[in-house]
């Protein structure tokens, strides 16, 4: 579904270039929910951001659905972000002069689909995420576990082909986080949907199919989850403690875990 081959990146200042990315390769399937974790400066959001092409990449290639996005124009660039792209980002992005339903229309409303239709399709997704109740509510009104839910189901309206998340636990509690956490692995379960997520949070990390670790803009390893959740995080703890750079975060290791989704 997403692929990225040979990613590098690079920003200049002066005189000096610092790379961030460095031939950097990847693929995300179809249905799969896979994390991107590493150090503060790791180019964790630099290769979320080239993949979305808000930042242009110096060498490589994304492919989306077998159809290279690298070099498109803007326009086609901003067809593809609306119809094919879903996000989710830390800070929420809900607009608070609308309310949480017309937040949830917004993808569909800028597609210029039909109201009855994306009515329909933004109660049922509504219901899904169990967020029904405050539809009518605006985002100052609701909890942060709340919005970010309503964030995913806004990224869900147009069916993308894959949902780009930015720390979309970093500002919650943990038992905000297991909601937004849940409410992934739901549109994975229910929609098919395929989530690319960053994330510095071993807890969150740990319900994904799959973490690929970053170091100093490289992939320096990769973990596939095979068993339980809890020997998962395990894993991965293990895994960090054994980079070089200890600015690497532990993540969550309690609240929210009594459900292991196993």
């Amino acid at each position: 579904m997403l692929q990225v081959k040979h990613l590098s990146k690079s920003y200049s200042s002066g005189n000096q270039v610092y790379p961030v990315l460095k031939d950097v390769s990847l693929e995300v399937e179809k249905g799969e929910f896979v994390a991107v974790m590493g150090p503060s400066g790791s180019g964790k959001t630099t290769l979320l951001n080239c993949i979305s092409c808000f930042v242009p990449h110096d060498q490589g290639e994304i492919s989306l659905a077998g159809h290279d996005i690298s070099h498109l124009k803007e326009t086609e660039l901003a067809r593809v972000r609306n119809r094919q792209m879903g996000f989710v980002f830390q800070d929420f992005m809900l607009l608070d002069g609308l309310s949480i339903f017309e937040n949830i229309c917004l993808p569909q409303i800028i597609a210029r689909r039909p109201v009855l239709q994306m009515e329909e399709k933004a109660k049922n997704i509504c219901r899904l995420f169990g967020i029904e109740k405050i539809v009518d509510k605006y985002p100052a009104e609701v909890s942060g576990g709340e919005k970010q839910r309503t964030a995913v189901a806004r990224a869900l309206m147009n069916q993308p082909y894959v949902i780009l998340a930015d720390e979309p636990t970093g500002n919650l509690d943990s038992k905000s986080c297991k909601a937004v956490i849940d409410a992934f692995l739901q549109a994975k379960k229910e929609m098919g949907a395929t989530i690319f997520m960053v994330t510095h949070d071993s807890f969150a990390a740990s319900f994904c199919d799959r973490v690929v670790v970053l170091k100093d803009g490289r992939i320096y390893g990769e973990l596939t989850r095979s068993g339980a959740r809890r020997e998962f995080m395990d894993e991965l703890l293990n895994t960090i403690r054994t980079l070089s750079d200890s600015r690497m975060p532990s993540g969550r290791i309690d609240g929210g875990d009594s459900d292991d989704h196993e």
